[in-house]
């Protein structure tokens, strides 16, 4: 198993587009709910463990080879906002650009024939997974990890957080973020025999709220 591959699909600086995503944290600086480091945490807490759960689910679903199809209608199920579904297929595009030229496969070529305005990203993700030779729980981990990591970095530039700070608090969540790659891989196992419906829909309706409001600003700093 190539497991550097790894390391390159977690890079922040791989070009599949999450840098200019916030993952929520922009709308929350705005309503007062992120201030600092507690409030941050906090926060990424809560998406770790609704949006990155559901994330890394279908991840590893994807990396272990089931239908991309019936996963992305079971994102789409799972993301009320149309906000965060234009967003979720907009990095899916991107990073199925970046993975065609990285790791140049068919069926990367097929979910780019299938999707061409992109699949959900944490399923395109999967597959990229897949396609690079890592395993379910690598793809559960890269999904889990951005989920948290992205409205991290963010903050550092919305609040000129101390990057120190930011960082020391993914250092703390760690424990949790295993826990909820444990809970999205077994989910994922039982999608073969169970479905769709075996994956986790675990809600989040200020992350949602927040991203239809963030959406209709006239000026902000992030995507979404």
């Amino acid at each position: 198993m190539a497991r550097a591959a790894l390391l390159v699909l977690a890079d922040g600086r791989f070009p599949a587009g999450g840098h200019a995503h916030s993952g929520g944290a922009e709308a929350a600086v705005r309503a007062g709910r992120v201030t600092g480091a507690a409030s941050l945490e906090d926060f990424c807490r809560g998406r770790l463990h609704t949006a990155g759960l559901v994330a890394a689910a279908l991840a590893a679903a994807a990396a272990l080879g089931c239908d991309p199809g019936e996963l992305d209608a079971a994102a789409d199920a799972r993301t009320p906002s149309p906000a965060l579904r234009n967003a979720a297929r907009r990095l899916g595009r991107q990073l199925t650009r970046a993975a065609r030229a990285t790791w140049p496969s068919p069926e990367l070529d097929a979910l780019a024939g299938a999707f061409p305005k992109g699949a959900h990203q944490p399923v395109v993700l999967g597959l990229v997974a897949r396609t690079a030779g890592l395993a379910p729980e690598d793809a559960a981990y890269c999904a889990a990890y951005e989920s948290v990591s992205g409205p991290a970095t963010a903050t550092v530039r919305l609040l000129s957080l101390d990057p120190f700070d930011a960082t020391a608090v993914l250092a703390r969540l760690a424990p949790e973020l295993d826990r909820t790659v444990d809970r999205a891989v077994a989910a994922a196992r039982r999608v073969p025999e169970g479905g769709a419906d075996e994956l986790p829909a675990a809600s989040a309706p200020l992350l949602e709220i927040g991203a239809e409001e963030h959406a209709a600003w006239p000026v902000r700093l992030f995507a979404s």
